[in-house]
């Protein structure tokens, strides 16, 4: 049998063959088993999809498993020729490439095309998804005569539903890459044909979207150039196009900021470099000091009052307060159930950091949250008011006057603990990533019926473990900064 492609094949291969290749010949790799983010994403994908074709009044489906190509191109057929004023995932094959379309509609004596994202604005990367499908249809003899791509609207706010999409016309956007679709249709086919291409690393990998198969290709060395503090895709694929695969290789005259000097400096000396000026900056966490993590939920069909799609909203929180001996004080939160939690959020958080005099976070999103918040919770705006005037952030400290060659040009919570604090971690944890936290607070939230209640509990406690190990992190890595600012100033 022929390899044949699809709308998600032929825009793997157009990122990078060696993707594709891998997508076809290694298709149960354990890379593109979805994890529980991804498989949230594409469950709320779907969700979005069938929520779409309400907005298509008569719309008919070709509900017959994917697998049966055949027939599901038999009956779009069918529903063509008996005039269905919209067909969801009507499905052609042309040139060994399947595509379904997400709706089809009868436009001008054509047909109309509208392709269905789950993001909340159209994007570059959507082009090449309508550009193939554009192709196999012209191929299977459907003229089509225009094209859109309907997204979820940032306008839309729960619980108003009515504008949930808008719809982005892309028909002349995608005329450029019309005529590059056959040609790149061969190449992936026949490049399929034949062994793993050596393809170098490059700006494909992260772009437009992050590989799963990365560590395939990348060297794991700490040095790599990639590993330069704030380098981003598009500067270090730069960099290695001119040969500079190494940070050590960067050249004498190579501009660069302070951040990024200090980082050479403790790599070239291979010891931790600190700032004289760390002392001066930890001042600003004198006096009753707290530190706050929120976890949060994000959806893209909103769920509470003034939510727009994807909009992050806290669901959980963390709070360790020093007690000035030593010791600390802990108050948690989690909600419970499909009702808005931030009123009960905001008023727990707002009673447990009523005596700080100080609030450390890590990162600014505290800070933002807690601004929505004042939206969401009007009646606690003063109280909240006065937290966000308590926040300072951590992360500036450490990155503007702290580097370890350990850190790896990274300067996130998880990254500086273990190089600053090595008896603290997250491996005894069954959740170490917010995004999963996220999903799992979601699961928990909308889905607990669901859930048998060994596993609702333990997952919770998971979460809660996982909230408490990042606000406790924090304690550990500013006793550590006193430290080294103690000791530097000796």
């Amino acid at each position: 049998m022929p390899h044949r492609l699809s709308k998600s094949r032929y825009t793997a291969g157009a990122q990078c063959h060696k993707l594709l290749w891998w997508k076809v010949h290694d298709k149960d790799a354990v890379e593109l088993q979805p994890d529980k983010v991804l498989q949230d994403r594409f469950d709320q994908g779907s969700q979005v999809g069938v929520l779409a074709r309400d907005r298509f009044q008569g719309g008919v489906l070709v509900d017959l498993p994917y697998q049966k190509a055949n027939e599901r191109v038999t009956l779009t057929r069918k529903l063509i020729d008996a005039g269905a004023p919209a067909i969801f995932e009507a499905s052609f094959l042309a040139s060994n490439t399947f595509v379904a379309v997400d709706v089809l509609t009868p436009q001008d004596g054509g047909y109309h095309l509208t392709e269905v994202k789950s993001a909340s604005s159209q994007k570059e990367e959507h082009l090449p998804d309508v550009a193939v499908q554009i192709h196999v249809l012209n191929q299977s003899g459907i003229r089509v005569t225009g094209v859109d791509i309907m997204h979820l609207s940032k306008e839309c706010h729960f619980p108003d539903l009515s504008n949930l999409f808008e719809r982005t016309d892309v028909t002349e956007a995608v005329q450029p890459l019309l005529g590059k679709v056959g040609w790149e249709i061969d190449a992936q086919l026949q490049m399929l044909d034949g062994p793993l291409p050596d393809i170098p690393i490059g700006l494909q990998c992260h772009e437009p979207y992050s590989c799963p198969f990365m560590e395939r290709c990348w060297p794991k060395d700490p040095d790599h150039i990639m590993r330069l503090y704030n380098v981003g895709p598009k500067k270090g694929c730069a960099h290695i196009g001119t040969g500079v695969h190494r940070i050590s290789d960067l050249p004498a005259s190579q501009k660069l900021n302070v951040t990024q000097k200090r980082q050479i400096r403790a790599m070239k000396e291979k010891r931790i470099v600190v700032e004289p000026g760390l002392g001066e900056a930890l001042k600003a966490l004198d006096g009753k000091l707290g530190f706050l993590d929120f976890e949060t939920i994000s959806r893209a069909v909103p769920v509470w009052p003034g939510m727009a799609p994807w909009e992050q909203a806290p669901a959980q929180f963390s709070y360790h307060e020093a007690n000035g001996d030593g010791t600390y004080t802990h108050a948690e939160y989690l909600a419970e159930g499909p009702k808005d939690c931030r009123p009960e959020l905001a008023q727990r958080m707002v009673e447990a950091t009523k005596n700080a005099e100080k609030v450390a976070t890590y990162s600014g999103f505290e800070k933002t949250k807690i601004r929505g918040l004042q939206k969401a919770v009007p009646e606690l705006q003063a109280e909240l008011e006065t937290l966000e005037g308590k926040l300072v952030d951590l992360l500036p400290i450490v990155r503007e006057n702290v580097y370890h060659p350990d850190f790896l040009g990274s300067f996130s919570l998880k990254y500086v603990l273990h190089p600053l604090v090595p008896e603290l971690t997250y491996d005894d944890l069954v959740i170490v990533d917010g995004l999963v936290a996220s999903v799992e607070i979601a699961r928990l939230l909308f889905v607990a019926g669901k859930i048998p209640k060994e596993e609702h509990d333990r997952v919770r406690q998971d979460l809660l473990n996982y909230c408490e190990r990042d606000t406790w992190a924090m304690v550990k890595v500013l006793e550590k900064l006193r430290e080294l600012a103690l000791s530097n100033s000796m």
